[in-house]
């Protein structure tokens, strides 16, 4: 009786962007438009060669908790993701129903999505001439190393979205998690990178950076390169899988975050589809 192949687990030797000053200044970066004469960031790239392994017909074995990352199948109705109010309302729905089946969360509030797309896949919503500023900005893959959050960033992100709430809602546990998922076709160029929670020494690798808004200052961490980390990918991640990443954590006994990057894959076909894909970010509360 014939049997399905099952494909080898496709390593991938490469190079990674970590964090390297520039200028003696605290990090930062201008989400928008820097001031006059202030350069957008003051991030320095320093390259460094890792091996990321292929987790294809091992992803039960990565856990949220153990490792800061988790890949779970979810078939969405939504296929296209262009239009953001179909995407709110019908996309997140899904998102939260899926983080209260696969993590157990009581209550989930959607901060942000993002979709990133090669830039010149669609045209820009800011180059409207009727839009100076989008809500939702189309990115590209990112390819630094960097988590989303800061702790102090996390906790704030929970008073500045549940206000009256924010105090009862910090005494039990809160989590922040980014529902990564490819649209369309399966990844081939960019493919998305996570390091393993336990191998991150969080007293040196982490590097608070101002994440300057217009009317706030968030912070996200870079990351600085050390030899022990260990950096995972799902080969050919489809749309039906979706990636969790963590991004915080406020219990201190597990896994509470996760370094991640995009990254080249050399080996990539070139008549394949550029990587096309939506994050969705997610404040996840235990106690209701």
């Amino acid at each position: 009786m014939a049997t399905a192949a099952v494909a080898s687990p496709h390593d991938v030797p490469t190079t990674l962007n970590y964090y390297t000053p520039i200028g003696t200044e605290a990090p930062y970066q201008y989400v928008y438009d820097a001031p006059p004469n202030t350069p957008q960031h003051n991030l320095g790239n320093e390259t460094h060669p890792v091996i990321i392994h292929d987790v294809r017909g091992h992803e039960s074995e990565y856990t949220l908790d153990k490792n800061g990352f988790q890949f779970v199948k979810h078939q969405s109705k939504e296929t296209e993701f262009t239009d953001d109010e179909k995407i709110e309302r019908e996309y997140y729905p899904e998102v939260i129903e899926l983080l209260k089946k696969e993590v157990g969360a009581k209550r989930v509030f959607i901060f942000d999505h993002t979709i990133r797309r090669k830039p010149d896949a669609e045209k820009l919503e800011s180059e409207s001439k009727n839009v100076v500023e989008p809500k939702y900005i189309r990115r590209g893959p990112v390819e630094r190393v960097h988590i989303d959050q800061t702790y102090d960033a996390s906790v704030a992100r929970v008073h500045r979205h549940l206000g009256p709430e924010a105090d009862r809602l910090l005494k039990s546990r809160v989590r922040i998690i980014n529902v990564w998922r490819p649209i369309r076709n399966p990844v081939a160029h960019k493919p998305i990178a996570v390091s393993d929670w336990r191998y991150l020494d969080t007293e040196h690798d982490l590097v608070p950076v101002r994440f300057i808004y217009p009317d706030r200052v968030g912070g996200t961490f870079s990351v600085k390169y050390n030899p022990n980390h260990k950096w995972h990918y799902l080969s050919n991640q489809a749309p039906d899988e979706v990636l969790l990443i963590k991004c915080y954590d406020s219990e201190v006994d597990r896994a509470r975050l996760t370094p991640h990057s995009a990254f080249l894959d050399e080996t990539s076909p070139k008549d394949a589809p550029h990587r096309e894909s939506i994050e969705v970010r997610c404040l996840v509360f235990d106690s209701e």
